[in-house]
């Protein structure tokens, strides 16, 4: 199982770099002073925040060669700022959760690499009593990762299947989620991963970053079914 990080901004690629060459020198004039600026850690934040990179993202077709890590760092950062969520390693995480499970083989739980895969809730929530505590950990990240992205990115489908079929609605997703995170933000390796704030922050305000990326819904509809 794999444990997300806030890693997106250290995988950003040449074409992600000549990106933002392309679309904010002529503000700086000087290319090279604009890499000289993004080899440094806190200069390359301020200028990832700048809104012409987020309207470019959105509106130049050249934004197609940019990777997955940057495209989708650029939105939640934007979209998380304007939600009074400021911490940059919480967009960061949320931007990799997006990446990662925008490739379809990320989005299901296997226990053990040849198990089959767990597809309902109760079913992963009911393994923990049959895990170790270190499995156990990942499996109540993945939860929590699974039910922001679900309500986060596909509001709409769950609230439909609520109606038609009465499967679980947005409240049941957001408690889930919520207290996944609580209890992952715990254990001695949310510390060792450096986890426990960003997990506080999920657990404490679940519901706003559902509705931050709800914002986004049409924007991230590349991410599948």
């Amino acid at each position: 199982m794999k444990l997300i990080q806030p890693n997106c901004r250290v995988q950003f690629t040449p074409e992600d770099i000549d990106f933002i060459v392309n679309v904010l020198h002529p503000k700086v004039k000087n290319a090279d002073t604009l890499l000289t600026l993004l080899a440094d850690e806190e200069s390359r934040d301020l200028i990832l925040d700048d809104e012409t990179l987020f309207r470019a993202v959105l509106e130049d077709p050249k934004c197609l060669r940019i990777s997955t890590h940057f495209y989708f760092y650029i939105l939640v950062r934007h979209v998380f700022r304007k939600s009074h969520l400021p911490e940059r390693a919480l967009a960061d995480y949320v931007a990799e959760l997006l990446a990662d499970f925008s490739r379809t083989e990320n989005t299901e739980l296997r226990v053990k690499k040849d198990a089959p895969p767990l597809h309902y809730y109760v079913d992963m929530l009911a393994t923990l009593e049959q895990v170790d505590k270190t499995t156990a950990f990942y499996i109540r990240a993945y939860v929590g990762n699974q039910s922001l992205f679900m309500c986060g990115v596909f509001p709409e489908r769950i609230r439909y299947r609520a109606r038609r079929c009465g499967a679980p609605d947005l409240r049941y997703y957001e408690e889930v989620g919520r207290a996944s995170y609580r209890v992952a933000s715990n254990h001695r390796l949310a510390q060792e991963y450096e986890l426990v704030n960003i997990f506080d922050t999920l657990s404490e305000r679940f519901g706003e970053t559902r509705r931050a990326l709800n914002d986004l819904g049409d924007r991230l509809l590349m991410v599948g079914d």
